[in-house]
């Protein structure tokens, strides 16, 4: 993958800029895409993640940093980055269903997190990705 890129690049599909009015995070949303993908930070991601948008490309960057640190934070809070990823529907895993079970590895391991968090790593275990 060529991190001098940007996902409109990867994926070859421009968005339209978006319509006067929009949200910050709408706005910011159309900005990252433009972006190239190897100057995303930890809070970028997140906030793409979160709303679906590249995940083909973002999930297997993302799993990039949760090896190294599974709480890796963004703007919100410690392992803001893990919850995007892990929140995601089962379906984003279909596709590489390789990223799923190493998914699955790294967040078996954690434990003292808190409620939240363990919520939803918990919903994923459960879920069949």
């Amino acid at each position: 993958m060529n991190r001098d890129r940007s996902l409109e690049e990867l994926e070859r599909d421009c968005w339209p800029a978006p319509s006067v009015g929009a949200s910050r995070l709408v706005a910011t949303a159309h900005a990252l895409r433009r972006q190239p993908i190897g100057e995303l930070t930890v809070e970028d991601m997140r906030l793409l993640i979160r709303q679906n948008v590249g995940l083909p490309t973002l999930l297997p960057m993302a799993l990039e940093i949760l090896r190294a640190n599974p709480l890796a934070e963004g703007d919100m809070y410690a392992g803001d980055l893990l919850s995007a990823v892990i929140t995601r529907d089962p379906s984003a895993w279909t596709e590489s269903p390789e990223l799923g079970q190493e998914l699955r590895g790294i967040v078996a391991e954690l434990d003292g997190l808190p409620p939240a968090l363990q919520q939803d790593i918990e919903r994923f275990l459960s879920s069949r990705c």
